[in-house]
């Protein structure tokens, strides 16, 4: 994603005495389990191929065939009830070029004979510059809601949704009339002042249509008048490049079939298409989610152990589970992504009951962490390196809920940022009294600005006078 350009520009700017030290790799001797529940079936309209756009067009059309200029660019599938759509895309233009910036529209139509109403849930979308810029940011870093902290747009526009916000360029409710055409998205991304000129935007909103729509990702270039100011396209602009347009460009690598049976390079490929599902609930439990009973438990490791569960984990990296998390695709363009590899602006929703056997108090930390990536575990647990590689893999914000020693309610917003493996400080840490339950829930939405997977561990600490074999 976006993250490429930043550790390009950082790396460009260090000294050789500032250059991070040779990292040395650690076992850490845990077991890695699949995540308990399942995808549910909102879908989802991912536009993220191409990433980065050099020639304008459709990027995302869900409209049928019939009448277009290039049927092959319409997927034919309507929307209707709870949906998401989740955007992100990247402008670089060279020197030589005209600077004039990019605009991207989502479009919304009515097929049908009665209004459709689009309720606007939440939602969000900002640019690199000056929105969201990559700025060096501590790991770990708590904020509140009055002072988000943040860095480059995948990490904004999480955070806004996660705390259920709807940005102003967004309406409460669009109201479209029979087959009629609405806007919910006409934004730019301007490259002009910038050096080297290239941009990007995020967009995530959470929808609920009354009717069945059809929805159409698009990018042109905005409109100048002839003092040379710039203007947004207009309704009839965008309808026009939907008829007559074709594919926006240029096109990404070609994705690598599923499953991979001969050895060939796995190439993800970025996601074009109907994605299904935007949110992962789950108690996690001793019995695995099948049953949730009255008294759910998820027993703790002994003292001085850990367990591990897999998040965003994928097809190639399933970290021994066997589990791919990534949204199936509905529909989708024949080059792009086979699956939504990475879940960005999938809500993960995870509540841990966790239960202390023992007949002494224990102290239980539960983190988020990157361990290196596998499919099958080479080593008898997850590789992580000290120190953490250069390469930022996870950069956005985590909730975490639990109640305090006195019984009082904490919610705690963080902003992470984790580099290939590290193995992270704990978002929570509490005392479990003997035979007792205590329940530490965790919400993030996986942000576009993030390299999957990411583990979510409960360790239970060494007994007094015991040291850890951790």
């Amino acid at each position: 994603m976006l993250a490429w350009l930043t550790a390009t520009l950082l790396a460009q700017t260090l000294t050789p005495a500032e250059m991070p030290p040779q990292s040395v790799e650690k076992i850490v001797g845990q077991q890695v389990r699949p995540l308990p529940g399942q995808l549910d079936s909102v879908p989802v309209l991912n536009s993220n191929s191409p990433e980065l756009v050099g020639e304008p067009g459709i990027l995302l059309s869900t409209f049928p065939p019939e009448g277009m200029a290039v049927p092959e660019a319409h997927l034919n599938f309507p929307l209707e009830g709870r949906f998401d759509v989740f955007a992100h895309h990247v402008y670089k233009v060279e020197a030589s070029e005209a600077l004039d910036s990019l605009y991207l529209g989502v479009l919304i139509h009515n097929p049908s004979a009665e209004p459709v109403t689009v309720r606007v849930l939440t939602g969000a979308s900002y640019l690199s510059q000056p929105d969201a810029p990559f700025i060096q940011l501590p790991d770990f870093v708590a904020f509140g809601p009055r002072n988000p902290v943040f860095a480059g747009p995948g990490s904004r526009v999480m955070g806004d949704i996660l705390q259920g916000r709807r940005q102003e360029i967004f309406p409460a409710v669009l109201t479209v009339a029979p087959g009629k055409s609405e806007l919910l998205l006409n934004q730019p991304i301007p490259v002009r002042e910038l050096e080297p000129p290239i941009n990007g935007r995020s967009t995530l909103v959470q929808l609920e249509s009354s009717g069945p729509v059809y929805v159409a990702s698009l990018a042109q270039m905005a409109t100048t008048d002839l003092a040379g100011n710039e203007a947004p396209p207009d309704l009839a602009s965008w309808q026009s490049l939907l008829r007559g347009g074709g594919l926006a460009g240029p096109r990404d690598r070609i994705p690598t079939p599923l499953p991979i049976t001969n050895g060939e390079q796995l190439i993800y490929g970025r996601v074009a298409g109907v994605s299904e599902g935007s949110q992962w609930q789950a108690t996690l439990t001793d019995s695995g989610n099948a049953e949730i009973t009255a008294d759910p438990r998820l027993t703790i490791p002994a003292a001085g152990e850990a367990f591990s569960y897999g998040v965003s984990l994928l097809y190639g990296g399933t970290m021994g589970t066997d589990q791919v998390q990534s949204a199936p695709m509905l529909v989708r363009y024949l080059d792009t992504a086979y699956q939504a590899h990475g879940n960005y602006g999938v809500r993960y929703s995870l509540t841990l009951p966790l239960y202390n056997p023992a007949d002494t108090a224990q102290t239980v930390s539960v983190a988020l962490q990157t361990a290196l990536k596998e499919d099958q575990l080479s080593q008898d647990g997850l590789r992580f390196l000290e120190p953490p590689a250069a390469q930022t893999f996870f950069r956005g914000p985590v909730q975490v809920r639990y109640r305090s020693d006195s019984g009082l309610p904490q919610v705690g917003n963080i902003h992470l940022v984790q580099r290939r493996g590290q193995q992270a400080e704990p978002l929570a840490t509490v005392m479990i009294a003997p035979l007792s339950t205590r329940t530490v829930s965790i919400d993030l939405l996986y942000p576009p600005d993030a390299t999957p997977p990411q583990v979510l561990t409960v360790k239970t600490a060494a007994l007094p006078g015991e040291a850890s074999p951790r």
